[in-house]
């Protein structure tokens, strides 16, 4: 099992895909969510297929994108009519390849591949929409880091992560001691967020603008329209140790480096690949690939630096704020952000398998974190990602202020509510 654990890491990591589960992990005992006092959680549905991104309508319909399709369909869409928390109507489709981003904006439905855009129109209140299938966006293909989240500002713009298919923008990429590519090319294309436009059709990468550089993967972004800004939760480089261990030893290497909470202004450089942020000295620490010793800045004291870190290799795969009223009044106005956990931290435990709170003012959180929703693991300690029995990876609150978190192992979708005594 442990085997197959492991090629089902590799895998994510290579091809940003989500592997079979462990026949073993499936048989542990059934986990139960752990929620702050008043909460509580519900199976909303289960078994749909590896989820990745949620997307929630105004009218509670709630669409899950799935990494591989189900019976040749990608999309599952879902209709709690009565909002009783049981979906009375499930539909999949969209014959496509699985994917990564779904959004509701304007009355379309956009989804993404991992090189590609799409949209498709409502034409009322039905659960599928109707119409036909535009072609919004294509990009290259990539063998990492290709997913396609997804955000809008409402006012014409659409952003795109794209993701450096590196980890530190080595050649060849990750060996020992290869020094990184100065300047690295790859930021010309990758490692950044771009702004197209969200009605223009067959749009291709050189109809875009970068919006902000020096973000080796954003896998959660948001744009948080009360605010008027855009959100990420950036994936910290990995194998500090394993390429560089006269500067890292093993546990140095499974806490570092941070995964950063950003947030995005146009034109930010976050200083990937020369830079790391340090969330314990809250520091930016030059890399190794570019002379760095885990001590020195360098060039990095000029970067953008994030509102906070977590732990390293937590994989953090979803963003969203929280603007309704359901829950207490503390937690107006934050962010909950979904860890899916990494395969990085050998020979210690894997970590983050869980949803984490962020208050907020204004545009700043106003202090550390919380961590909100834990025991998706259904382990106090696992050695392998596909230990876990659930990973959660994707976000939506609906409009009665319910929080829905999705699985992407076995396509599970939680309902989060809160019932004050």
């Amino acid at each position: 099992m442990k085997k197959l654990a492991y090629l089902a890491a590799v895998c994510s990591l290579l091809m940003a895909c989500d592997p079979q589960p462990p026949k073993a992990a499936l048989a542990n005992l059934e986990p139960s969510l752990d929620l702050p006092q008043g909460f509580v959680a519900e199976v909303f549905a289960d078994s749909l297929g590896y989820g990745r991104h949620l997307a929630s309508r105004p009218n509670g319909d709630l669409y899950l994108r799935l990494s591989e399709p189900k019976k040749g369909l990608s999309i599952v869409a879902l209709r709690d009519s009565d909002s009783n928390g049981i979906p009375e109507e499930i539909e999949y489709f969209e014959e496509l390849e699985g994917g990564t981003g779904v959004k509701f904006h304007q009355g379309y439905l956009y989804f993404s591949t991992n090189s590609q855009v799409f949209r498709r129109r409502f034409m009322g209140n039905e659960l599928v929409p109707s119409g036909e299938r535009e072609l919004i966006l294509s990009l290259a293909e990539q063998n990492q880091h290709a997913a396609k989240p997804l955000a809008f500002d409402g006012k014409g713009n659409m952003f795109v992560t794209i993701g450096a298919p590196s980890n530190a923008c080595q050649d060849p990429d990750r060996k020992p001691g290869v020094p990184g590519q100065d300047p690295c090319p790859l930021l010309e294309q990758s490692g950044g967020i771009w702004k197209f436009s969200d009605s223009n059709l067959d749009q291709h990468f050189e109809d875009g603008e970068r919006y902000a550089t020096g973000i080796r993967h954003a896998v959660g972004i948001h744009y948080n329209h009360k605010q008027d800004k855009l959100y990420a939760m950036q994936h910290g480089r990995d194998q500090l140790h394993e390429f560089w261990p006269e500067y890292y030893t093993q546990k140095e290497s499974a806490e570092l480096p941070a995964e950063e909470f950003l947030r995005v202004e146009e034109g930010s450089d976050f200083g990937w690949p020369y830079c790391y942020y340090d969330h314990k000295r809250k520091v930016k620490l030059l890399n190794p690939e570019y002379g760095g010793n885990a001590d020195s800045t360098g060039r990095c004291s000029t970067k953008d630096y994030p509102l906070m870190g977590f732990p390293g290799h937590w994989a953090p795969n979803a963003l969203a704020f929280y603007h309704s009223e359901q829950f207490p009044i503390s937690y107006r106005d934050g962010a909950f952000i979904a860890f899916h956990g990494s395969w990085n931290r050998a020979p210690f435990p894997q970590q983050g398998y869980r949803v984490v709170f962020v208050p907020f003012s204004g545009d700043d959180p106003i202090s550390g974190y919380q961590s909100f929703a834990t025991g998706f693991s259904g382990a106090p300690e696992i050695d392998y990602p596909g230990d876990a029995v659930y990973r959660p990876c994707g976000l939506a609150v609906g409009p009665r202020g319910n929080l829905f978190i999705s699985d992407s192992k076995v396509g599970r979708i939680w309902r989060i509510s809160y019932q004050a005594n």
